[in-house]
């Protein structure tokens, strides 16, 4: 059974740095296309980056383009989220997820999420 722990949120100023981490187990991490979503109180999760199996291409949703750099360590089963100049509307729970194809909203893996609160 595939699973994904994250961790490295918190409490932030507004433009500070934070670095998220995504464990994960019970697969062949390379064989997984891995991404990061966020969710923030009474909106709907969302896309915020990704980097498929192979690494190199990634995407990310355009207000996190040039803030936010995504990266996969296959020899740790671990992917990061490097996120600067942080904003309060970074503010939500933040979740990885992985996929044997694309990851998307309806991917099979989750981890359980990690709260980063940007205040200004």
């Amino acid at each position: 059974q595939v699973q994904l722990v994250e961790s490295g949120g918190g409490l932030v100023q507004s433009g500070d740095s934070l670095r998220l981490s995504c464990a994960i187990s019970g697969g062949t991490f390379s064989r997984y296309a891995v991404g990061w979503f966020r969710q923030a109180p009474g909106k709907e999760r969302e896309f915020v980056a990704s980097i498929p199996r192979s690494g190199g291409f990634t995407a990310y949703k355009e207000a996190v383009k040039g803030r936010f750099t995504i990266s996969r360590d296959d020899a740790k089963n671990t992917v990061f989220l490097q996120m600067n100049s942080l904003k309060p509307e970074d503010t939500a729970v933040y979740y990885c997820a992985a996929d044997k194809l694309a990851v998307t909203i309806t991917s099979e893996y989750w981890g359980q999420g990690t709260q980063v609160t940007v205040s200004s």
